[in-house]
């Protein structure tokens, strides 16, 4: 008899760490969908002002100065080839003239208007990733009511497979422990990638209004519209990850739960490193 309650009593210890290393585990992708919505969606200037302000002091004082001598060539050369492309200046027409003021005030404006051409973007970015982590979050968050069926499936099993089902559940912490470093590896990465575009975005900026050299500005801010919505990947990644998830969760099959929950995890983490040359190929920059 003694023998019997203390299997039983240890069955249920067991069967109550298993289902608390599970729950905890939905617990935290539940939370990270959050977590990864915010800290993606923010802009260069909200994620951190003060990196931003360094950033945008420094950008100013060195980098537009440099831009500003890129833009002079620019327009010279532009000048000098609509000057030669009329047959040696014996079909000039006084157009052409307006036409290249124009297009140098317009560049100037633009390489003056930089940073805010910049935040424009990310704006957008920010807007869309805010709409959707709204869908995302609401469609993969996993209710406590899930693991019910699983439980009941753990009280028909024998004392080992618990046994050997906890030390697997165990081991399903340490995953999300390797998941959440990548997660912000990769994200507090972006950011710093971000802000090293964004310090040198009057450079390639300054080429824009040429045809031969505008494809270094485009390139440019191609890659800027591929890392904003890389964020939105990213949560997507992590929706789809939730998702899977719950498909474990009310299954009701232990084993599968476990190791479905490992592999989930390891393609996770392939897949989010693959976002930013998924983004970069959809928005065709190079």
């Amino acid at each position: 008899m003694i023998i019997d309650w203390l299997e039983e009593w240890f069955k249920g210890v067991l069967i109550d760490g298993i289902i608390g290393n599970l729950s905890g585990l939905f617990d935290t992708v539940n939370a990270k969908v959050g977590e990864i919505a915010a800290d993606v969606g923010a802009t260069p200037q909200g994620w951190n002002s003060g990196i931003f302000n360094m950033i945008r002091n420094l950008s100013e004082s060195v980098i537009i100065p440099i831009a500003g001598a890129i833009l002079a060539f620019v327009m010279t050369y532009e000048l000098i080839q609509m000057v030669t492309e009329k047959n040696n200046l014996h079909d000039i027409d006084t157009w052409m003239f307006f036409k290249w003021i124009f297009k140098t005030a317009a560049a100037i404006l633009v390489l003056s208007n930089t940073f805010n051409i910049v935040n424009a973007i990310f704006d957008v970015s920010q807007s869309v990733i805010a709409s959707s982590a709204g869908v995302i979050q609401g469609s993969t968050d996993i209710s406590p009511d899930m693991l019910a069926d699983l439980e009941a499936t753990l009280e028909t099993m024998g004392l080992g497979s618990l046994l050997g089902l906890w030390l697997q559940s165990i081991f399903i912490g340490f995953t999300m422990t390797a998941l959440n470093i990548v997660i912000f590896v990769l994200i507090y990465g972006r950011m710093l990638e971000i802000y090293m575009l964004t310090s040198l975005a009057p450079i390639p900026v300054a080429t824009l209004s040429n045809r031969e050299m505008g494809s270094m500005g485009q390139n440019y801010l191609k890659s800027l519209f591929a890392i904003g919505f890389q964020g939105l990947l990213i949560l997507l990644c992590v929706g789809i990850y939730a998702v899977l998830i719950q498909g474990i969760a009310t299954g009701g099959d232990p084993i599968g739960a476990i190791w479905g929950a490992v592999g989930y995890t390891v393609l996770l983490c392939f897949m989010l490193f693959k976002t930013g040359t998924i983004s970069k190929s959809i928005f065709g920059a190079h």
